[in-house]
């Protein structure tokens, strides 16, 4: 009986695919990817309650170089099971939830690995109401364990269908066929799936998009990480806008479910939109259009952005690391009658209740591109939203592996001692409500921040955030912390000891 319980990441399937010098095995391989796929088929069916043969798939992919060869392998698992395969070529993920929820189709399969290296690759799976959880993969992964073995897969498009919608959103927000003319708005795909939104919705729509990188499809990424959370990468769009002189950069990672985006400054030059920034440019625009809402993040937000969000109007709910955790506990919230119609996680990934709650990188696009549009009508910049929101001096994160076989007891200890030292410690405060690891505030003197610690589920490993308001901050509470930390010989506490230096 083969195992594919290996390929589970979460809510998603991901392994290497290709072969690379010095590189680790291929696990996800086209015969995975054929099992997955009929087991995809018979979980689908169980789901919906229809028989295989009435049940319509569609497959996309993002430009990996193995892409298309998992996705005809995927096809022809759901032939062989009995179901009607559509294969829909370079897609976005977004785009195979929406053409589910809106076009027809039974389930979505999108073979992507977001922003990982080129050799690995992933299969994220949808349904009619939202992507699938935790413990579906488990349950289609041990169906593909028992395997199965002349398929046909038809053609079909759901990028267009997907775009127009996006266009439509536009162009009635706005009461205009052309709302971007005159304006010079760029996009970087990285080589990605999200060179569309340049060629297909900005240019059409009027803007100029002259100076946009990267926008045709390679799955061997040579330019950067399609990924708004890698510094060269930001890097890359923040330099473009300056020297087109533009008035907004975009930025997708490689599957277009996570964007970042730049606005320049008003000096000349431009400020990054990402993690803090970006939860707080929407949570600005979302009270504009909705008034006082509860918007959901994950637990290494910024002691800054809470007193944006608060200062709003708005309540901030942090919760656990993980956008399907972000996402679900913003629904869990709707249905206790709060208005948490906005969720995002610090990598980018964004939900809206008004679009399925599906983190879609290219709406959260749209949603800035209508408030710029309209700051502009009003003679304003948009960057002046923000313009309250307080940023730390210093932001870090400390990842500290665990040496042990068995490390959840280890980490399990670990956040106790952290939680009893800080709780009895002067200058520091043990931060309430708190859904994941321990979060202590430092008061003026011990480092004027915070930091969190917290423990991997599937990694022996302790991520270890710290944020200071205050140059050199940061250095007070991480030696704080080492001096807890140092009590447990299976740390290996060398990142943080080089925070102290």
């Amino acid at each position: 009986m083969k195992d594919y319980s290996a390929l589970q990441n979460g809510s998603d399937v991901r392994g290497v695919a290709l072969e690379i010098p010095g590189g680790k095995p291929v696990g996800l391989t086209a015969e995975a990817a054929r099992d997955i796929g009929s087991a995809f088929l018979c979980w689908l069916s169980k789901r919906t309650g229809k028989a295989a043969g009435e049940l319509r798939v569609a497959i996309g992919r993002d430009s990996r170089v193995t892409g298309e060869e998992i996705s005809y392998a995927a096809a022809e698992g759901i032939s062989v099971a009995g179901g009607r395969a559509f294969i829909t070529g370079l897609a976005s993920t977004p785009a195979m939830f929406m053409c589910c929820a809106e076009g027809g189709f039974d389930g979505g399969i999108m073979v992507t690995a977001s922003h990982l290296p080129y050799e690995r690759n992933g299969m994220k799976f949808f349904t009619k109401e939202s992507g699938l959880e935790k413990a579906d993969i488990k349950e289609i992964l041990a169906l593909a364990a028992n395997g199965n073995r002349s398929f046909a897969a038809a053609e079909c498009d759901v990028m267009t269908p997907y775009i127009d919608g996006l266009k439509n959103k536009i162009v009635s927000a706005l009461d205009c066929e052309k709302p971007f003319e005159g304006m010079k708005i760029i996009v970087d795909a990285g080589n990605g799936a999200g060179g569309f939104f340049a060629e297909r919705i900005l240019a059409p729509l009027g803007a100029d998009i002259t100076g946009s990188l990267y926008l045709d499809p390679d799955g061997y990424f040579p330019n950067h990480q399609p990924n708004p959370e890698n510094k060269e990468a930001m890097d890359c769009i923040t330099r473009a806008v300056i020297d087109a002189g533009a008035d907004m950069g975009i930025i997708f990672d490689t599957d277009v479910d996570r964007a970042g985006a730049v606005l320049p400054d008003g000096r000349g030059g431009a400020l990054a939109l990402d993690r803090n920034r970006l939860i707080a440019l929407m949570s600005a625009i979302l009270f504009k259009q909705y008034g006082p809402i509860t918007v959901v993040t994950d637990s290494v937000t910024s002691t800054g952005l809470n007193e944006f969000i608060e200062g709003l109007g708005c309540r901030h709910h942090r919760f656990k690391r993980g956008y399907r955790n972000v996402i679900n506990e913003a629904k869990r919230l709707m249905e206790t009658g709060e208005q948490a119609i906005f969720a995002m996680e610090t990598s980018g990934h964004g939900a809206l209740f008004e679009n399925y709650f599906l983190d879609d990188g290219a709406y959260i696009i749209v949603k800035l591109l209508i408030a710029l549009v309209e700051s502009r009508r009003e003679g304003r910049m948009l960057i002046d939203l923000v313009a309250d929101l307080r940023e730390p001096a210093e932001s870090v994160e400390a990842r500290l592996p665990v040496d042990s076989d068995d490390f959840s007891p280890v980490t399990e200890k670990v956040l106790e001692a952290v939680e009893t030292h800080f709780a009895a410690e002067e200058g520091f405060s043990i931060v309430p409500n708190n859904f994941e690891g321990v979060r202590v505030n430092a008061d003026l003197s011990h480092g004027n921040g915070w930091f969190l610690i917290r423990r991997s589920l599937h990694d022996p490993l302790m991520p270890t955030n710290l944020e200071s308001d205050e140059t050199g901050g940061v250095k007070l509470i991480a030696r704080a912390l080492l001096d807890c930390l140092s009590a447990f010989p299976e740390l290996d506490l060398s990142s943080l000891e080089a925070l102290t230096k």
